[in-house]
């Protein structure tokens, strides 16, 4: 059984800066597609970042030079490192492994930006 945990959110001020974790065990993370996704209140989940085994990762453009996703094989865990955090960041952060037609979910993490 695959588990994916999340970790790392909190409240934070306009411009500051967040890591998130997302512990991954039963499988290793090099077998999946590993995203970052949110969900703001009263809006649809979106895509926030993704990255496969090889290949260069993919991200929202509304996040493009301010989060990076990587991983950590030994850890089996993939980060989301947010920087230059906006108020519009607010949200609930999901992590997400797929691999053919599995698809796993964690019970995510808050992230608030605000003054």
């Amino acid at each position: 059984q695959v588990q994916l945990v999340e970790s790392g959110g909190g409240l934070v001020q306009p411009g500051g800066s967040l890591r998130l974790s997302c512990a991954v065990s039963g499988s290793s993370i090099g077998f999946y597609v590993m995203g970052w996704y949110r969900q703001a209140p009263g809006k649809q989940r979106e895509l926030v970042a993704s990255i496969i085994r090889v290949g260069a990762p993919n991200y929202l453009d509304s996040v493009k030079g301010r989060f990076t996703i990587s991983r950590d094989y030994a850890k089996n865990t993939v980060y989301l490192h947010m920087n230059s955090l906006k108020p519009e960041d607010t949200a609930v952060y999901y992590c997400n492994a797929v691999r053919l037609e599995s698809s796993y979910w964690g019970q995510g993490t808050q992230v608030t930006v605000s003054s």
